[in-house]
């Protein structure tokens, strides 16, 4: 990488400014309206698990951003699902239903229904039920709900020094004009249902114990998030992330894709994981480890950058616990 130390302090620079990530710092209202977490019914992990039988049952709940709602109805709705089911997926969880809410002018509000029509068909997950309110004078209101169930948790509780991260991802899509997202939506609407029960499998297996979907806060924010609880650090190499081709780092590491998970496991799991990833045709590499320093770090051959303290907190929602 030629002037690596300046292309990563800039990296660095661009992820601390990204506006998917620091939304998230309002994320401290909830801990401090509600308190503490215990990591299982309370907030803090990307769903509420509650202990359920032999297992737990999942549930979660997503908001879209106005303006996508504004600017593409059916993207809207898609995005509900795509959203709703990657935080039951990466919990370790397989989605049972949705419902949805959706308040707007009666055009917008079929073009909502019908993107999540498109994506619980996808996704094969059903749309049980919900709310719908048809108002010409309000603006386009779109959110869904899900409840899934997971044998085993994949938890931001199990991070632990030592640990390898892999980054697992459809390459296949485009990015979205005028949003950072990357969709593979039309790409693998075939596949995606079963692209994200590897998820579950990999728990069940034992092979992975924490993940987190790459959402809004993109890759490097999302791993904050996921080392968060613990008060980890981890090193990442640039060089081993897997992107589209012809996206350049900067702009892939801010997006939101439809399918992109960050997975720690043990070191001597890691082939394992991958291989789960890539017998899908998904991409899959090893891109880093957690230690135990609380710094989220890059590197690229001998240079390294720290992005940020993860013990200063990301979300307020319970860094450095255990």
């Amino acid at each position: 990488m030629a002037d690596a130390g300046l292309e990563l302090s800039e990296l660095a620079a661009g992820v601390r400014a990204h506006p998917g990530l620091r939304s998230k710092a309002a994320l401290r209202m909830v801990g401090s309206i509600f308190g503490g977490t215990d990591w299982l019914s309370q907030p803090g992990d990307d769903a509420a698990a509650l202990p359920d039988g032999d297992g737990f049952l999942l549930a979660a709940g997503e908001a879209i951003a106005p303006k996508l709602c504004a600017a593409s109805p059916p993207g809207a709705g898609i995005a509900a699902v795509v959203a709703n089911v990657n935080d039951i997926a990466a919990m370790g969880g397989r989605p049972a239903a949705l419902v949805d809410t959706v308040v707007g002018p009666e055009q917008g509000c079929a073009g909502a229904l019908r993107g999540l029509r498109m994506g619980c068909d996808a996704y094969r997950v059903p749309l049980v039920g919900g709310h719908l309110t048809v108002a010409e004078d309000e603006s386009l209101a779109v959110s869904a709900f899900v409840l899934g169930r997971a044998r085993r948790l994949l938890a931001a509780r199990h991070v632990a020094p030592g640990q390898a991260v892999l980054l697992a991802a459809a390459l296949e899509g485009r990015l979205s004009s005028g949003f950072p997202l990357f969709s593979s939506f039309a790409e693998r609407a075939g596949e995606l249902a079963d692209d994200i029960g590897v998820l579950a499998t990999l728990a069940e297996s034992g092979n992975a114990v924490a993940a987190k979907d790459v959402s809004m806060a993109g890759i490097f924010g999302s791993l904050a998030m996921l080392l968060e609880p613990t008060g980890s650090g981890a090193t990442v190499e640039v060089g081993r992330i897997p992107r589209p081709a012809g996206v350049a780092m900067a702009q892939w590491s801010l997006v939101f894709p439809t399918f992109a998970f960050l997975v720690c496991c043990a070191p001597d799991r890691g082939p394992a994981c991958r291989a789960a990833f890539t017998a899908r045709g998904l991409a899959c590499e090893t891109i880093g480890e957690v230690d135990g320093t609380g710094l989220l770090r890059i590197r690229a051959g001998t240079e390294e950058a720290t992005i940020l303290d993860v013990q200063q907190g990301v979300t307020g929602l319970g860094g450095g616990q255990s």
